[in-house]
């Protein structure tokens, strides 16, 4: 029934195996990859033709994790896997970004790559199994694809690079890289770095490439086994004379408006231009629509000609920069009165308002998936209204971009957080594009660091970001700085790199065309580097160093340590003491399995109130110590006094002052403060208190001017006290025997008790006596 091919590498030590024709047989290519026990299913389909009008690529990429993949139910009142979760969306991203420029121009025809995490061992991350799955099957559906590529995740830790690290390895390194590779050239990079140096960082890429080569080889040999027919595609026509045309008709309205510098005027040139060309084709649009929209992309190429052509040839770029010289940057902070940090970051025509909220441990994000729950408490979210662009379009939800270049900030970032333990906050940067004319991503790395450093959150170093370009035309090219969004797209590679003084934090890149060399890669980042020096300058000049003193709007928090034996005594029986000093403090208050407990605020006067209680609750009474309390209950005897939180001890009536006092209500009231000292704590814990030696007023501990008591008398002419054992004269202990055996004298018939006699003998009716007894 089943044709089943199959090929397996030893990689990294551990076995990856490929696998095609048992799942999925009616997919155009579907191939199941397996690393240990993580297995991923990837199905490729494409439609056999192009829907009418149509001038794109529709390529689509879903992952999905399953939850029984790791023996898990799903969350939740559905429980079942619904919308993409961040990291399915980031995830569909790398599989996207490397093979959509393998596809030949002008194939049109939609794809669909869906990815399944079947099984998750819990060491072997899927999405670079995905990855593979998914080069894999396009490989072998016989669809145009221009791969196959392999994929390999590196980590760095004491001077080694490790090839797919697991989880704890990567939370212990100092670098997580993915890398996404064809045989011959690196196509695409996502990674985060705790300032690592750039040597390191080329490093770290070139030795990806070297182990994704051997995926490659992999997937070729399944491909021998299992391909399908390619498909046939129509040849491309010559457009050399439309193109001659165009270049006569348009030319040099392009190439002048390419040398205007102001954004919106030289799109309104361009969009001069292609009305001209447009109307100029009007009479193919209805006699041959399919040649018409080729003369459009035309249009795009002779931009490209231009735009390529004056960088390369004469260093000169759209808005008049040369290759290596940065926008001019306005940062300033404190933008927003009433957020607890914000920043306004200005770069040329690209623009940032970021805002940093500082929230406590019940504000983190609870992010569930295949390695079980967990807590975030650091979170970046970037927003890209279509007003930033001087458009009209939806606007809403995120979408896949904006999840992209928001987490790409977040990894950029996130290296130079300082640990909860010395920052107990939950952290929220909100990044909103007000203006977008390339790079709005490290634009957000730059205004959401000054935003937390004017929130007071002690970074270990700024961080600022830069996008680097790539023109490339044989031999020749030329790596741009700080590029424009024209510049992004007729370029052939989009390289953002942040970092500190010290090191990157983040590198991301996407490569257009095959043949990016390692030398091109060196002088892209030795460029970033000087840019994000100049950069980190002109931010410094807004805010130099994080603020010692958070905002007055953002909650104070206190963090301190109890024994863990006292835990139950703060929570209280099903929470009722902890539920009670924050109702009446006001104060949130936290508490962990360890002890640790952080009291939280806005108002210092509620956490002082609230950690005094809790102290209080916890707190051994020290003997001699004089401490204020309250009297909670009289009694004939003395008074309780609530002294330390939860805790009570008792004044005697003697210890109330030093005269006689016949009734403890003469002296005190229920709710009345007084000053207290401890004089005794015996072996169970209970309190003896004094007052008479406080002075109720100030506090002050007095002099004991009682004479001490005397001694109580020997017991020595009492006699010696009876040992257990010897009876003397009162015969030997009865013999324990069973109850029903033989007694040793017989008692004889039960005597009438005379009225009025109990059953000892004394007076005092028949007390404790069952009624069918005692009635006559």
């Amino acid at each position: 029934m089943f044709d089943i091919k199959k090929t397996s590498i030893e990689w990294g030590g551990k076995t990856l195996t490929l696998e095609t024709g048992r799942v999925a047989r009616q997919a155009d290519g579907a191939v199941i990859a397996t690393l240990g026990e993580t297995v991923v299913l990837c199905a490729v389909t494409a439609a056999r033709s192009v829907k009418e009008g149509q001038d794109f690529f529709p390529l689509t990429v879903h992952y999905q994790e399953k939850y029984s993949a790791a023996g898990r139910i799903p969350g939740g009142f559905f429980k079942r896997e619904r919308g993409a979760t961040e990291k399915e969306t980031l995830t569909s991203r790398l599989i996207d970004r490397p093979i959509r420029p393998l596809f030949p121009e002008g194939f049109y025809n939609e794809i669909n790559v869906i990815a399944q995490v079947l099984s998750y061992d819990g060491e072997n991350e899927p999405d670079i199994v995905a990855m593979i799955a998914a080069s894999a099957a396009l490989t072998i559906s016989g669809v145009p694809f221009m791969g196959p590529i392999g994929a390999a995740r590196v980590g760095y830790q004491d001077g080694e690079y490790i090839l797919n690290p697991t989880l704890e390895q990567t939370k212990a390194g100092e670098l997580d890289l993915v890398v996404a590779a064809t045989h011959d050239a690196v196509m695409m990079v996502e990674s985060e770095a705790k300032e690592l140096s750039e040597e390191v960082m080329l490093g770290a890429v070139v030795f990806a490439h070297q182990e994704s080569k051997k995926i490659v080889e992999a997937i070729i040999d399944l491909a021998e086994q299992a391909a399908k027919d390619p498909w046939e595609l129509t040849p491309v026509a010559d457009q050399s004379k439309q193109k001659k045309k165009l270049k006569d008709l348009i030319g040099a309205d392009l190439a002048a408006a390419y040398k205007l510098t102001a954004k919106q005027d030289r799109q309104n040139a361009i969009n001069d231009a292609r009305t001209k060309a447009r109307e100029a084709f009007a009479d193919l649009k209805e006699s041959d629509p399919a040649q018409y929209l080729g003369v459009l992309k035309l249009v795009k190429k002779l931009e490209a000609d231009v735009v390529r052509t004056a960088i390369l040839k004469e260093g000169r770029r759209i808005d008049g920069r040369d290759t290596k010289t940065v926008r001019p940057i306005e940062a300033m902070v404190h933008f927003l009165p009433r957020t607890h940090g914000s920043a306004l970051f200005t770069r040329g025509e690209t623009q940032a308002i970021c805002s940093t909220t500082l929230g406590t441990k019940d504000a983190e994000q609870m992010i569930d998936g295949l390695n079980g729950l967990h807590y975030e408490h650091f979170m970046l979210h970037y927003n890209f209204p279509p007003y930033s662009v001087g458009e009209v379009g939806r606007f809403g939800a995120p979408g896949r971009r904006e999840v992209g270049h928001g987490k790409l900030a977040w990894r950029a970032l996130h290296p130079v957080l300082p640990s909860k333990e010395e920052f107990p906050y939950t952290i929220r940067v909100l990044s909103d594009i007000t203006e977008s004319n390339g790079s709005s991503s490290m634009a957000t790395v730059c205004g959401g660091s000054l935003s937390m450093m004017d929130a007071g959150v002690p970074l270990k170093r700024p961080v600022s970001g830069i996008a680097m370009g790539l023109i490339l035309e044989g031999k020749d090219f030329a790596v741009i700085s700080d590029i424009l969004g024209d510049e992004d797209h007729l370029g052939d590679m989009d390289f953002k790199v942040a970092g500190t003084s010290e090191g990157i934090t983040s590198l991301q890149m996407d490569i257009k065309i095959a043949g990016i060399t390692e030398e091109i890669m060196k002088v892209a980042l030795a460029q970033a580097k000087e840019g994000r020096a100049h950069i980190l300058g002109e931010m410094n000049k807004a805010l130099g160093e994080t603020r010692t003193e958070l905002s007055a709007h953002a909650p104070r928090i206190e963090t301190f340590t109890i024994d863990k034996s006292k835990i139950r005594d703060v929570i209280g029986t099903g929470g009722k003491v902890i539920r009670e000093i924050v109702a009446t403090t006001g104060a949130k208050v936290d508490i962990d399995d360890e002890g640790v407990i952080k009291v939280s605020s806005s108002d210092t006067a509620q956490i002082e109130a609230a950690i005094n209680w809790i102290k209080g609750i916890v707190e051994e009474a020290e003997v001699g110590k004089i401490y204020t309390g309250k009297v909670v209950n009289i009694v004939d005897f003395g008074a309780f006094v609530n002294f330390m939180g939860g805790k009570d001890g008792l004044v005697h009536v003697s210890e109330m002052k030093n005269e006689r006092v016949e009734k403890p209500g003469d002296v005190v009231t229920e709710g009345q403060e007084v000053k207290v000292k401890v004089l005794e704590v015996d072996q169970r814990g209970k309190v003896r208190l004094s007052m008479r030696v406080v002075d109720q007023e100030t506090g002050a501990e007095l002099e004991d001017t009682r004479p001490a008591r005397e001694p109580r008398e020997p017991r020595g002419d009492r006699g010696p006290r009876r040992e257990g054992g010897d009876r003397g004269d009162r015969g030997p202990r009865r013999e324990g025997g069973e109850r029903g055996g033989e007694r040793r004298r017989e008692r004889g018939p039960r005597r009438e008790r005379s009225e009025g006699e109990n059953k000892g003998g004394e007076e005092g009716g028949d007390i404790g006596l069952p009624s069918f007894i005692t009635d006559k």
